[in-house]
């Protein structure tokens, strides 16, 4: 499908535009170039040159079969920015309907296939996380072409089009006459203490396009209007950063939305008719209360909702979900709600955090009756933020778990002698997790760590890591301190860690970074990035 963007900012653009008399702004014309027809070779070749790495790029793209190269452009599209989420990417893809439905599998599973497909052949690259993902620039360049206004409106005369907006703060909204616009990403302006935002009038003139498949909206926003019940065919809502402090009741009218899209909006409560939308597979939230979430029974993500209130006997009924996130987790139902999670066994992601604790040192509450809960057997993500008084016996059985993040744990034991043992375990993030000063070679021994690629540890108490054996951390490419601030010596034997590709310091200790700068610079020096 082609693409047209416009583009509404302060300053230099930093992609060529041209000046169109009925905008008064920057604009730039996309075509994606599987839809361009005889316009490809000519605007490819003015874009990449002729060099033998680029006429390589072109025939590794041109081999691609359709159902990739529909799915690397949109890529191409959806980050030319910035990289995106994978799971973001994979729900636009779906409400796209750039998936094809295959009988007996799980739509997301099937994108999700596809975009690891695009990244084992190099055309999209993971993010150091495995969180993220980027279009790389030579592949960039063959996905999407800038066009003249003439060509664009030749090309898009009747099609639908992909419409993107960077609104900077002015509320101009963009004429777009003439156009079908069935997707449409607006920018704008996320600043908390900045005034207004994207207006009631400006929305209504976004509810005016009742093709839409995709709203994508990034950034503050004053109302949204009950016209947004008029938008029937859309299948993707997102309102991230937005600071709405409430939504239509006519959103109930959208029966055929898939993912809704609330994070860090404040919203603390949804309106009732969102239980009318049965298609919903996906709900991210930020903290909300929704009783009856029990009867969307086709959610497959759940996320930001708030515990309590018997929504442990709600989420028994979701057998669907695939993702939970669940706050607030606190004593009184702590027990129904990790049995009810024991149940789930397609989930493979999960978060928890404990009750909130504002006048405790910790903020977060130790987390109650966790000796008792049982992780899901297919369990491949796990966040956890709240006190630990000591580590579960459980931690050892998650044979299946790549990501895991311990957050305000505070730990007196040392939390990596169980999950240095993990076998899939790819990327760990200790932050606040343990409470030692000083820590040695029993972090990691030899061997330990076997898959670990990342490595992020935060703590205020951390002042010195004496030691790593030889053969710890076999692939680890990425290590960050952050928030170390004590921290002002690095192990004897980091230079062992031939793998290591990033290193960095947020911030560093200048005690530290005049050691590593000089006498102790041998520990650091095959490290290719390293940063503060």
């Amino acid at each position: 499908m082609p693409y047209f963007n416009f583009t509404q900012e302060i300053g230099e653009p930093d992609l060529v535009t041209e000046e169109i008399p009925w905008i008064k702004s920057e604009a730039s014309f996309y075509l994606s170039t599987s839809a361009a027809e005889g316009l490809r070779s000519s605007r490819v070749a003015d874009i990449t040159g002729e060099s033998s790495s680029s006429e390589s790029f072109k025939s590794n793209y041109a081999k691609l079969p359709d159902y990739l190269k529909s799915c690397l452009d949109y890529s191409a599209i959806v980050c030319e920015r910035d990289s995106v989420e994978i799971g973001k990417l994979v729900r636009l893809l779906l409400a796209e309907g750039l998936i094809e439905d295959r009988p007996g599998d799980i739509m997301e599973d099937v994108a999700g296939n596809v975009l690891k497909e695009l990244i084992d052949l190099g055309m999209l690259q993971e993010e150091l996380e495995g969180t993220r993902v980027e279009v790389p620039a030579s592949y960039l360049q063959l996905c999407i072409l800038k066009l003249e206004k003439q060509d664009f409106v030749s090309k898009t005369a009747n099609s639908p089009v992909r419409l993107g907006i960077r609104d900077d703060g002015r509320d101009i909204y963009p004429n777009v006459e003439g156009l079908l616009i069935q997707s449409l990403f607006i920018l704008g302006v996320a600043d908390f203490d900045s005034l207004g935002g994207l207006s009631r009038a400006y929305m209504r003139n976004v509810c005016g396009m009742h093709f839409l498949l995709v709203l994508d909206l990034d950034g503050r926003i004053e109302r949204l209007p009950d016209e947004l019940g008029d938008l029937i065919h859309l299948r993707y809502l997102g309102l991230v950063w937005s600071y709405l402090d409430e939504l239509p009741g006519t959103l109930g009218n959208l029966k055929r939305l898939q993912t809704l899209d609330i994070r860090w909006c404040g919203l603390r409560k949804l309106p009732i008719e969102i239980l009318h939308i049965q298609q919903l597979r996906h709900l991210l939230m930020s903290g909300c209360v929704l009783k009856g979430i029990g009867t969307l029974v086709n959610l497959h993500t759940l996320s930001g909702i708030y515990g309590g209130d018997d929504i442990a006997m709600e989420l028994i009924a979701l057998t669907q979900l695939r993702e939970l996130g669940v706050k607030r987790v606190s004593d009184d139902h702590a027990s129904e709600l990790f049995a009810a999670i024991k149940k789930m066994e397609n989930l493979t992601s999960l978060s928890l955090e404990a009750e909130e604790n504002y006048f405790e040192r910790t903020r977060f509450s130790i987390f109650p009756e966790l000796d008792a809960f049982s992780p899901p057997p297919l369990l491949q993500e796990f966040f956890l933020r709240g006190g630990l008084i000591e580590m579960p016996d459980w931690f050892a059985s998650m044979e299946n778990l790549t990501h895991l993040s311990l957050f305000d744990s505070y730990l007196s034991e040392n939390p990596t002698s169980v999950l240095q043992l993990l076998p899939k375990l790819k990327h760990l993030k200790l932050c606040h997790a343990y409470k030692a000063r000083h820590i040695g070679k029993e972090f990691c021994n030899a061997g330990g760590f076997p898959v670990l690629e990342t490595l992020t540890i935060a703590s205020e108490f951390l002042a010195e890591w004496t030691e790593i054996e030889t053969g710890a951390f076999p692939r680890l490419r990425y290590l960050c301190f952050n928030n170390c601030g004590n921290l002002i010596f690095l192990p004897e034997g980091l230079q062992n860690i031939s793998t290591l590709q990033d290193l960095r310091f947020v911030p560093w200790n200048p005690d530290l970074k005049r050691r590593l700068m000089g006498e102790e610079n041998y520990k650091i020096k095959h490290v290719p990035n390293i940063s503060s």
